[in-house]
């Protein structure tokens, strides 16, 4: 490969045209509040009219051990049902954003994604077996099987992708390949076994849904999400030089086979981890990257917190619109991101075609 630049031009830049460490702050701290404000605002809208001092009453009784003004019914739907739903939206959103982050810098692919790997249509048939065969013998829950296909598909990835040369291209291709083999593969059994009730409830969960979720979901996804970050974080300088090819990063003294494995393990078991809680969430980890890039940079240092900030943010707002907008009936949340997600994947499709 040939490069356009000195080796040694890798390295971020530090003067005037990158964001200081202060400013770096400064955009996290602003992430935060908006996040806090959002999902108050948030659990407000419904059916039931609750306000935000309330929403606030409510967290604070339940983690004090008090008791809130709001009636026993009221309680109930701020802390069991709004909250872990809103929270685990934040979460959702917060790790697609940076899974679709890593990958576009890993890949070099601006129009890469989370389900780039076919994470999601494995997990997608894990979770059918489940439901429609009754695999696992009541002892594998949805959420286990959904996990469990996740990883089989991954691992089905790196498999292809090794035996084929490992290069990044490579890794596209094994995922799409694995893509299509477990999206056949559910089409088969939900068409062959599943009545029209059931059929009707998996094509639900299917184009992602955070209905019915409790707090057992949003402990297991956060805990996966910071272990992720901190990770993905650690790995930071070593994407910056990935974002100059292979080849760079080799001359820089990264281990380029090890870092592309982790990391492509990490972001898969964090999609893998979101898409068995809250079904197929599509195009948040195709967009957020780029939004967040015009933010603050591509340094991802400062790139990987305000992309899990902004994609927190957003899936919040998309799951409300999704729960509110034909009130009483919902609509899937992957329904409503990928309405707002089309338009955006088109943008991203002529910036890319500009820049060649």
């Amino acid at each position: 490969m040939t490069l356009t630049r000195p080796v040694e031009s890798v390295e971020v830049p530090r003067g005037s045209g990158a964001l200081s460490g202060g400013r770096t702050l400064a955009w996290a701290v602003a992430g935060l509040a908006v996040l806090c404000a959002s999902a108050a605002a948030a659990i407000t809208i419904g059916p039931a009219d609750i306000r935000v001092g309330e929403v606030w009453s409510v967290v604070v009784a339940h983690l004090t051990g008090g008791a809130s003004d709001l009636s026993p019914i009221r309680d109930g739907i701020v802390w069991n049902l709004r909250l872990p739903r809103t929270l685990l939206a934040a979460v959702c959103g917060a790790g697609l954003a940076v899974c679709g982050a890593v990958m576009q810098s890993l890949l070099r692919n601006p129009l890469a994604d989370p389900f780039v790997l076919g994470v999601s249509s494995g997990a997608s048939t894990g979770a059918v077996l489940v439901v429609v065969l009754g695999v696992g013998g009541g002892v594998v829950s949805v959420t286990g099987g959904a996990f469990l296909g996740a990883v089989c598909s991954f691992v089905l990835v790196l498999l292809l992708s090794h035996t084929l040369g490992g290069s990044p291209d490579r890794v596209v291709l094994a995922g799409v390949a694995a893509m299509q083999l477990f999206s056949a593969l559910t089409s088969f059994v939900v068409m062959t076994a599943a009545d029209a009730e059931t059929t009707r409830g998996v094509l639900f969960w299917l184009l992602g849904s955070l209905g019915g979720v409790g707090w057992d979901e949003v402990r297991v996804c956060f805990a996966v999400l910071v272990a992720s970050l901190l990770i993905c974080g650690g790995y930071a300088r070593t994407l910056d030089a990935f974002a100059f090819g292979e080849d760079a990063a080799a001359s820089l003294g990264v281990a380029v086979n090890r870092a592309r494995t982790v990391l492509l393990c990490v972001t898969a078991l964090l999609t893998a981890a979101l898409v068995s809680a809250a079904g197929a969430i599509g195009f948040v980890g195709l967009v957020l990257p780029h939004a967040a890039r015009a933010l603050v940079g591509p340094g991802h240092a400062r790139l990987l917190p305000v992309t899990a900030l902004t994609g927190a943010v957003f899936l919040v707002w998309a799951d409300t619109l999704a729960r509110t907008a034909l009130d009483p009936q919902e609509v899937p949340v992957g329904v409503v991101t990928s309405l707002i997600g089309v338009p955006a994947f088109v943008l991203v499709l002529y910036r890319t075609r500009s820049t060649r």
